[in-house]
């Protein structure tokens, strides 16, 4: 006889990212050339003086635990990035880094949420977030927003809140959408966050890839008081090319923090040394390659929504940020291909997975099952080889 598993983990999906991914390499292990627009990372290499930074440490003896919230010199760098980027004003104290922003997100949903509590998630979200909550015994709230719309208004917002909502998560840059909240939109939503004195956890893990003049705003320095009701997440895995390094951060309220602090040195004593020496000079290092990053995704950008919008049956909007598509493709189910139904999302993605060779992320594991994600952090020529046979493949179903 087993031992039974927890309640808790038993409720929680695994990623449909990743299990996309891992079907796509095992198809590749077998010699099948598939196309993966799934991931969610930059194809780039993490810059040079990055990597030299981290070989430093370990030629240094950097090889030691470190305090648990991360380095003196890391906070204080994470400090600065948060006055000189955002214009917000915190102490070395009000900093936990941790090990990638999805750990810190975590770390942070543990510091406050309880079995009773009620956690606010807008569609689409990132497919991390409602199953962080139900791991912990909360409830996720999901939102979806008004038909042919991506954000939430805070109208929507204040419908949500009940007497048991601790937690907002806001994501902009948007994973999966590319959605950008304007200035405007956030002071709406941070008037009904004060009036009803609940917290948002806001990931902006993607405030630097942004396109057309597009401005982020931290939520936290939008209005007077969200200070006090916001914990900021950010990290270095996508503006650097980082993702492996495994290094996030947040910033919040000093007795929240703390709290994340001391559930950090019980679970993971700190984050990795060198890893942190090398996040150290991402941020205070030379900024260009991140500038040259984005100018390449923008280029991207506009050919994979142009040749979208080229195929009957998809509608794709552009993204102001981040490096995905997120097209509408629900005109197409209740097509066939031969035995296969396309009813939804999954079904489409596993045509276009095992029949065209192309990895995409069903709409349905972001909360949206009429869309489909496609991520344009690769090459502009695989772009146009995965867009062909897309295309090709969708235009195999029959009606």
């Amino acid at each position: 006889m087993t031992t039974p598993l927890s309640k808790n983990v038993q409720r929680v999906a695994p990623s449909a990212t990743l299990a996309i991914s891992t079907q796509a390499k095992a198809m590749k292990a077998r010699g099948i050339d598939v196309i993966a627009l799934s991931a969610g990372e930059p194809d780039f290499d993490t810059p040079e003086h990055i990597k030299d930074a981290a070989i430093r440490a370990i030629r240094d003896g950097a090889t030691k635990y470190t305090p648990a919230v991360g380095t003196p010199e890391l906070r204080r760098a994470i400090r600065d990035k948060f006055q000189q980027d955002n214009g917000l004003t915190y102490e070395p104290a009000q900093i936990v880094v941790g090990c990638g922003g999805k750990h810190v997100l975590f770390e942070t949903m543990q510091a406050l949420l309880g079995e009773e509590d009620e956690v606010i998630v807008p569609a689409p979200y990132w497919v991390s977030y409602p199953e962080q909550v139900k791991l912990l015994g909360a409830q996720p709230v999901i939102i979806q927003p008004a038909s042919g719309r991506l954000k939430i208004t805070a109208e929507e917002l204040q419908k949500a809140i009940t007497p048991k909502t601790k937690l907002f998560i806001l994501n902009s840059p948007s994973n999966p959408s590319g959605e950008v909240y304007g200035k405007e939109e956030l002071l709406a939503l941070a008037d009904v966050i004060l009036d009803a004195g609940i917290t948002v956890l806001s990931d902006e893990i993607y405030e630097k890839i942004r396109y057309d003049g597009a401005i982020h705003y931290a939520i936290a320095g939008i209005k007077d008081g969200m200070m006090a009701r916001t914990i900021t997440v950010n990290g270095v895995s996508k503006a650097y090319a980082m993702t492996g390094w495994r290094i996030g951060y947040a910033a919040g309220p000093k007795e929240i923090m703390a709290a994340v602090g001391k559930i950090q040195s019980q679970q993971t004593s700190n984050p990795c040394s060198i890893a942190q020496a090398a996040a150290l000079a991402a941020l205070t290092g030379p900024q260009e390659s991140t500038a040259e990053m984005v100018k390449a995704f923008e280029e991207r950008r506009s050919v994979i929504v142009e040749r979208l919008n080229r195929i009957e049956g998809v509608s794709c909007p552009t993204p102001a940020g981040a490096f995905y598509v997120f097209p509408n493709v629900s005109v197409l189910y209740g097509s066939s291909y031969g035995d296969r139904r396309i009813a939804g999302s999954v079904d489409l993605c596993t045509f276009l997975l095992e029949e065209m060779h192309v990895a995409c992320v069903p709409g349905s594991a972001f909360g949206m099952d009429a869309h489909i994600r496609l991520s344009y952090a690769t090459s502009m020529e695989n772009i146009r080889k995965a867009l062909d046979r897309i295309e090709k493949g969708i235009g195999k179903l029959a009606k």
